[in-house]
């Protein structure tokens, strides 16, 4: 008598064990522990990097250039702060109006200035997304119209960055810092290629219209040719703030262009090297390319207020702001609101 030894199909159990040791799994299961320990070590790198050199740096004659800084050029960067705060808040009000979700102006507005506060001082990822994510669901907002506004959101900001920085790197108006290891024409064609793709942006904007994909079962589609230049005109606004504010803090030795010029090529390193708050980028570039014609004192100075008024300071409306927005949906919590429309397409 044979016996026949078939093969038995698993059970549902057992399948789902078998599933639950994939890769996808294993990087679910760890990927949050190599985070939470990644993150301190990187800081901890960092800051042992930055006081390894700290002793390069004239302190003295920054804190002198400090205090030699008259209070109504501190005013006025203030002032400057604060508007650039501000129309960075409109990016957002861009994504509300192509979206079309719900929730009221002002609540957009204020997330995306609380979202961009800590994304100076903490990176990208804490406060352009995940920050910018947690209040928009906690305002009752899908996913896929989070990804859309956060992305629409970034790509304006790159999107005036590409054309103010393509310009001047393509024009020669400054060399490339020696930290990016770059040559001049390189630098030139770096900012060809920047005016390239804000075009070719513009020109997708326009052939595309009236075409949507499909994401998470949600529609997605490029803007209007005229929301995308709306988008270039606001960054591109923005940035010319933030160049406007440094160029006040370094003098009248150094030109608006140039200011503006360094300004971008610390963005380039502040990206390659994605560190919080850009630690030690600003004040790297801006002593590598400035220090010989105003000196490590008046450079540090400057970019030390700079820092003061457009980093920390901005972080204190940013936690009040945070902790009213968590606050008012505590108070009022809301259902879903990304197709509650009222809001004219883009």
């Amino acid at each position: 008598m044979t016996i026949s030894r078939g093969h038995t199909a698993p059970s549902p159990d057992a399948a789902a064990g078998h599933a639950a040791v994939g890769p996808s799994s294993w990087r679910a299961a760890w990927w949050p522990r190599i985070r939470r320990w990644a993150v301190p070590a990187l800081g901890v790198l960092v800051f042992g990097l930055l006081v390894s050199h700290a002793h390069k740096v004239d302190w003295s004659g920054a804190w002198q250039s400090l205090q030699r800084t008259p209070l109504p050029v501190l005013a006025a960067v203030l002032g400057l702060s604060v508007a650039s705060h501000a129309l960075y808040g409109s990016f957002d009000l861009l994504g509300r109006r192509h979206t079309r979700h719900g929730l009221p102006v002002w609540r957009t507005w204020a997330i995306a200035v609380a979202s961009y506060a800590f994304n100076l001082n903490l990176g990208s990822l804490v406060g352009g997304v995940a920050l910018r994510a947690r209040l928009y669901a906690r305002a009752g907002l899908d996913e896929a119209t989070v990804a859309q506004v956060v992305g629409m959101s970034m790509a304006t900001n790159w999107l005036g960055y590409g054309v103010l920085a393509g310009a001047l790197f393509a024009a020669g108006v400054i060399e490339p810092p020696q930290q990016a290891r770059i040559g001049e024409h390189g630098f030139r064609l770096l900012g060809a290629a920047m005016l390239g793709l804000a075009a070719a942006y513009l020109v997708a904007c326009r052939a595309c219209q009236g075409r949507s994909w499909r994401l998470r079962g949600r529609p997605l589609r490029l803007p209007s040719a005229r929301t995308a230049m709306l988008q270039m005109a606001l960054s591109a606004a923005n940035w010319a703030l933030m160049g406007l504010a440094m160029s006040l803090l370094l003098g009248d030795k150094v030109g608006y262009g140039t200011a503006l010029g360094v300004l971008m090529a610390a963005a380039v390193v502040g990206v390659v090297t994605p560190i919080p708050a850009g630690l030690g980028v600003l004040e790297a570039v801006y002593l590598g390319l400035l220090s010989g014609t105003l000196g490590q004192g008046r450079v540090m100075g400057a970019v030390l207020a700079y820092r003061a008024l457009y980093y920390l300071l901005p972080l204190g409306w940013g936690l009040v702001l945070y902790a009213l927005l968590e606050r008012h949906a505590s108070v009022h919590p809301a259902a879903e609101t990304s197709d509650a429309g009222g809001t004219p397409p883009a």
